[in-house]
């Protein structure tokens, strides 16, 4: 279940911090006007009006600020006050006003309906006092004043609307000690280092072009080598538990999608319509679903003896995000899903839910994804999911009972279950403890019954089958960028676009260098020769910097024995191996995705 602000120890610390930290920039700025400030994962932060730009010096002065009133040691005081008492406190706080006129209405402080009561409350601490419905630390000496630190500066305009004013911005993160901060401060530095976009050109997998545009990746040969063997993998997965590969191209008639549901839904993240004529729209495909079901029907009459049937397809679909929300490889406008739809009848669902669960098992085991939690994403209150509430309670209570009947530990996520149904997202860290939704099995008995689709059972008698969609890695450029991340660039080595380089000590070893080359390449292994006019310690380390696996330096006597002197990008020397014991020892790591 979501943590609620009552049972985080970190929310009260975060909450109390950005309190604190209001009152400490008021100081520095007696003029500012105050806006919004809440806890977020892992921090906080406050927007302001002030009279000009923040500095990082003036963090640094904040930051003192702040440590002062802790050390006052004062309480957090709450109290309720009503509209009229409340404007009066904060009459020269516009944006305060503002908040205190939407909360007289029932409004939440982004101007949505609040659902909860209506009650206008405040904190106060020391000589800061901000509407706010808590909860707090008891005192201001409760919070290390050594276990927080602000963090940045960011623009943001009031509500999140560009044509409101534009307010600065201030992050910070907060802890229950120095030691919990100084882990947070360098895992941020380890994921800087990590940054899958800062690797992905330095090792050369990718680019983005103005010439093409935003969020359309190119990939490099080096690149297309790695989503190739992730493709790979995947497929004989696949072949091995019983998908058949299909194929249903890129562009779909936009009828269809209002056939399904994903027209309303999904019409602002489409690419604009092609039309040929008021009969004939076309959309750019941003999903597979609908065309695997209609595949189904085009392929006759189905009897329940054929199914399950399993279609699997890594297609690239095109959804036009907003510019604003484009990141790297992880959220761009041209996508490849390892998509699969499982036709099959409703008492198939739970063995079909294990086939798929153990096909992801093994994914996230290879990848070393041994640590992931799995929610079961619900319904919300929003009016986006296709209106139908007996296919509803058959799909969630389908989706429990196969959870529960596969030991499957899940927390419930209202609001995060696909339009047409609920889902198993499977939700992986990785080596810095960041959390990354990769794959997903979602039940739908609605769109099945909305496109037609039907069996004949053993009554004789037509029947509309159940899909299971399933997605293992999810996206190809999401995942690699997660990959790029979690190995830090260094990929095991069957995934690694070179897995070796040939170093020759001199010229004298080149034609050697050349027949070792071709050994190598012959057995199915990636391999280049460094033919720079570099010493031999340039041409190492320029390997380790390309995170290339294993190194193979060739001179006189290697050249004699015809044998290879190895070393390993982790500096590690295993001294001089035969060319035929090198290419047996790489070809089993590779077998075994070790």
């Amino acid at each position: 279940m979501p943590v609620t602000p009552q049972d985080d120890p970190y929310y009260r610390i975060r909450h109390s911090l950005a309190h604190v930290m209001a009152q400490a920039v008021l100081e520095l700025f007696p003029e500012g006007k105050i806006a919004i400030g809440p806890p977020i994962e892992n921090g906080f932060y406050y927007d302001f009006d002030l009279p000009r730009p923040l500095t990082p010096d003036d963090l640094t002065a904040i930051e003192a600020g702040m440590r002062r009133i802790i050390a006052k040691d004062v309480p957090f005081i709450y109290r309720e006050v009503s509209p009229d008492e409340a404007r009066a406190l904060f009459r020269d706080q516009p944006y305060k006003l503002e908040l205190i006129d939407g909360l007289a209405q029932g409004l939440d402080e982004y101007g949505e309906t609040h659902h909860g009561d209506t009650v206008i409350s405040t904190y106060r601490q020391d000589t800061f006092e901000d509407l706010c419905r808590g909860p707090h630390v008891e005192r201001t000496g409760q919070l290390d004043p050594e276990a927080f630190k602000l963090t940045g500066i960011a623009g943001a305009y009031w509500r999140g609307n560009e044509k409101n004013p534009q307010l600065q911005r201030i992050y910070g993160t907060g802890w229950a000690n120095k030691a919990e901060l100084d882990h947070y401060l360098f895992q941020l530095e380890e994921a800087r280092r990590r940054d899958h976009r800062r690797l992905g050109k330095e090792l050369g997998l990718f680019h983005f072009s103005d010439d093409i545009g935003p969020g359309l990746p190119l990939f490099t040969p080096r690149g297309e080598i790695i989503r190739h063997e992730m493709e790979r993998f995947v497929r004989e997965l696949q072949t091995k538990y019983g998908y058949s590969h299909v194929w249903t191209g890129n562009v779909v008639k936009e009828s269809l999608y209002k056939k399904s549901g994903h027209y309303d839904a999904y019409r602002e993240n489409m690419f604009p319509p092609m039309v040929e004529s008021e009969d004939l729209v076309f959309r750019l495909k941003p999903m597979n679903c609908p065309s695997h079901m209609t595949l189904y029907k085009e392929m006759g009459i189905h009897s329940y003896r054929d199914l399950p049937l399993r279609f699997a397809e890594f297609a690239t679909l095109y959804r036009y995000e907003d510019s604003g929300a484009l990141h790297g490889l992880t959220r761009v406008r041209a996508l490849t899903q390892d998509d699969c739809h499982i036709f099959c009848r409703p008492d198939q669902i739970e063995a079909e839910f294990g086939l798929a669960l153990n096909l992801i098992r093994e994914v996230l085991a290879t990848y070393k994804f041994g640590d992931y939690r799995v929610d079961l994403s619900l319904r919300g209150a929003s009016g986006k999911y296709i209106a139908d509430d007996e296919a509803w309670d058959l799909a969630e209570g389908a989706l429990r009972s196969a959870l529960d009947h596969y030991g499957v530990q899940y927390r419930e996520a209202p609001g995060e279950a696909a339009i047409y149904g609920p889902k198993a997202d499977f939700i992986a860290r990785d080596v810095l403890g960041r959390e990354w939704q990769l794959s997903t099995i979602q039940v739908d008995f609605i769109q099945p019954r909305r496109l037609g689709l039907e069996y004949i059972g053993e009554d004789n008698q037509p029947h509309t089958p159940v899909v299971l969609h399933r997605a293992v890695t999810g996206t190809t450029e999401r995942f690699l960028g997660v990959l790029i991340e979690h190995f830090a660039g260094a990929f095991p080595l069957w995934l690694a676009p070179v897995q070796a380089v040939i170093i020759p000590i001199t010229d004298k070893q080149q034609e050697y260098a050349e027949q070792v080359r071709r050994r190598l390449a012959e057995a199915g292994l990636r391999v280049e020769i460094d033919t720079s006019r570099d010493r031999m310690q340039g041409k190492i380390r320029r390997a380790q910097l390309q995170k290339i696996p294993y190194m193979l330096i060739i001179g006189a006597k290697e050249q004699e024995a015809d044998a290879v002197a190895v070393r390993m990008r982790s500096g590690e020397d295993l001294g001089a191996i035969p060319v035929a014991a090198f290419v047996e020892r790489a070809l089993q790591e590779v077998r075994s995705r070790a």
